[in-house]
């Protein structure tokens, strides 16, 4: 049951519909209508300005402007044409008060649909009402174009307003001064014109709405990967800081048994560092396990480091793809965060290859240098009767987020020859170091 408050008397459906229409019109064509509101250039990554040869972007930038300014000239010379008295300065008069609206759309848009349909009443009185009255050539040429620009600027309702003013002014005017209706010329090029235009302009708004989000679409699927990929080296983290802090706790607390009779200070010394290694096992796994997502299980197998990478190139050649492996300096034991990172920075590279350049073949480079390591990969161009397979390039910034967070250097860009090359140096630091400068 519908409730309504006393001695309010609710207003009938059509009253409100029309005071909807008048509120449409009130917000399109009457509120702040001669508000300042300058046509913009055009944009130099606009598909026009792209299109034209390179160095003329700058230079047609005001084409719009220069497009109005020319149509404002030509009604004002039209009009001084039909003027039915001699020349003089009432005939450039009536030039400037032909034309002005025009280039008022430059301006104040809206301010200039109403200029013209005021224009076209004055200079209607000093022509020959024998003609599509009360327009005249140059009115007529005047009116279709300030709809037109002014439609181009505003949103299609506005445009649908103007054309209902311009048929009731052309019907009504006549009607008043007792002339003959001369209206419906203008009512269908008017209309043409501005079907035209809101068409154009929906079809704009739309390509734009569909570009910006995809360019959100992007920016989310960028943040994802990153965040995913973040993800993954928080959890190998967890896990190669995990059980290095439970070997420590676990050798803290054997240490004691394998001492023959130890001092009470030595007992309470690996008391501690049993506690605290536990604690901050404890803490670890209280910070880095809220990564887990509910489904995640912990590899059963240890983590990959370098010493597998000879598996890593069997798969890869089994997969198609041909590559070589050359190892510089003295082998020896990394960190297993330098090694693991390095190894998934290898096969992410490597699969890039795959995908993106399918038929080449790479060549994997491990150096073993004074103070970290060094890794390139570098693969040719794809076969030109193969076609490379469809990818978003998010691989690059994986292998970036694991070089930042070793403090490496990466670049990644491509050759000469028409392949690609990634370079990265992961530093070395602690015993390593030590121990490579002792050796």
């Amino acid at each position: 049951m519908n409730q309504t408050t006393a001695g309010v008397t609710p207003r009938p459906p059509e009253l409100r519909l029309a005071s909807g229409l008048m509120r449409s019109l009130r917000e399109d064509l009457v509120d702040d209508a001669f508000a300042y509101r300058p046509l913009a250039p055009l944009r130099a990554d606009g598909s026009l300005i792209r299109r034209l040869p390179r160095g003329m972007g700058p230079k047609v930038v005001h084409l719009p402007h220069a497009v109005v300014a020319a149509t404002a000239f030509l009604v004002a010379v039209l009009s001084t044409a039909e003027a039915s008295f001699s020349p003089g300065a009432q005939v450039l008069v009536m030039g400037v008060i032909a034309g002005a609206p025009v280039l008022m759309t430059l301006v104040r848009p809206v301010g200039a649909f109403w200029s013209m349909l005021a224009a076209t009443t004055v200079l209607s009185l000093f022509v020959d009402r024998s003609l599509i009255w009360p327009w005249s050539p140059s009115t007529f040429l005047g009116h279709l174009a300030v709809v037109t620009f002014v439609a181009l600027r505003l949103r299609p309702r506005a445009a649908g307003w103007m054309w209902i003013v311009t048929v009731l002014y052309g019907v009504v005017l006549p009607v008043l001064l007792g002339e003959g209706l001369g209206t419906a010329t203008m009512a269908f090029f008017s209309g043409v014109s501005l079907l035209v235009v809101t068409v154009w302009n929906t079809r704009r708004r739309a390509q734009e709405e569909v570009s910006a989000q995809q360019e959100v679409t992007a920016v989310e699927r960028d943040r994802r990967t990153l965040l995913e990929e973040r993800t993954t080296i928080a959890r190998e983290l967890h896990d190669v800081v995990a059980h290095h802090m439970s070997v420590v706790a676990i050798q803290a607390e054997a240490a004691p048994y394998r001492v023959k009779n130890p001092p009470p200070e030595l007992e309470a010394a690996f008391v501690t560092i049993r506690e605290n290694a536990v604690a901050a096992l404890t803490e670890l796994r209280r910070v880095l396990g809220v990564v887990r997502s509910s489904e995640y299980e912990a590899p059963d197998a240890p983590q990959p480091t370098l010493a597998s990478l000879d598996g890593l190139l069997a798969n890869v050649r089994e997969a198609g793809l041909s590559v070589d492996k050359t190892v510089t300096g003295a082998v020896r034991e990394l960190p297993q965060g330098v090694e693991l990172s390095a190894y998934r920075i290898i096969q992410e590279a490597l699969s890039n290859t795959l995908r993106h350049a399918p038929g080449a073949s790479a060549g994997v480079e491990v150096s073993y240098v004074l103070g970290g390591l060094g890794i390139r990969i570098v693969n040719g161009p794809a076969l030109d009767d193969v076609r490379p397979s469809p990818g978003a390039g998010h691989g690059i910034t994986g292998m970036r987020e694991r070089v930042a967070m070793l403090e490496g250097e990466m670049t990644a860009e491509e050759t000469e020859a028409g392949g690609y090359e990634v370079a990265v140096f992961l530093p070395v630091r602690g015993r390593w170091k030590a121990e490579e400068g002792s050796a």
